[in-house]
């Protein structure tokens, strides 16, 4: 009878241990995840959406950790020195979504690259700053020619309007 039961123990621990792993691995915090979009689970019935700023989206993932809702972006390329504004700004607009969403402003999110982890803070600043980001696309939105708002040429062969564009690199 302690044999079985010490066997169960064990395939317990080594099931919570490989899950652990996993959860690191992935960047994600400890927590219930309440939202997934990796397509790796269940796909997401519905995005995020938020009438306001009308903007949708879908973080990778949210989860619940105690009273706070967090947003967990993956990032698939090498983690860079600091994680990159658009990338920031992504993340920003999950924690504006979640609020809207939840009812509760998430205190920050997490981008994870590869083997890094970044823990963004969502402050009034950053919020701000996306709102005025937000202003700025739709301003650009009505005008017929918006200028090119960078030197790099990868960027322009990267981009999917190239072959149209007078200002590609």
């Amino acid at each position: 009878m302690l044999l079985p039961a010490l066997v169960l123990v064990v395939l317990a621990l080594i099931i919570f241990l490989v899950s652990s792993r996993t959860r690191k691995s992935a960047g994600l915090p400890g927590g219930n995840i309440i939202y997934a979009d990796t397509g790796k689970w269940e796909k997401v019935e519905k995005p995020l959406y938020d009438p306001v700023t009308q903007i949708t989206g879908r973080p990778d993932y949210v989860v619940r950790q105690g009273d706070q809702i967090l947003p967990v972006e993956v990032k698939s390329g090498s983690a860079p020195d600091s994680p990159y504004d658009s990338h920031i700004f992504q993340l920003a607009a999950y924690c504006l979504l979640i609020e809207r969403e939840y009812g509760k402003r998430p205190p920050y999110g997490i981008i994870h690259y590869g083997k890094r982890t970044f823990s963004v803070p969502y402050s009034q600043e950053l919020e701000s700053a996306l709102i005025d980001l937000l202003t700025e696309i739709r301003q650009d939105d009505r005008r017929k020619s918006v200028s090119r708002s960078h030197d790099q040429a990868a960027r322009c062969r990267g981009c999917g309007f190239a072959y149209t564009c007078e200002q590609a690199l």
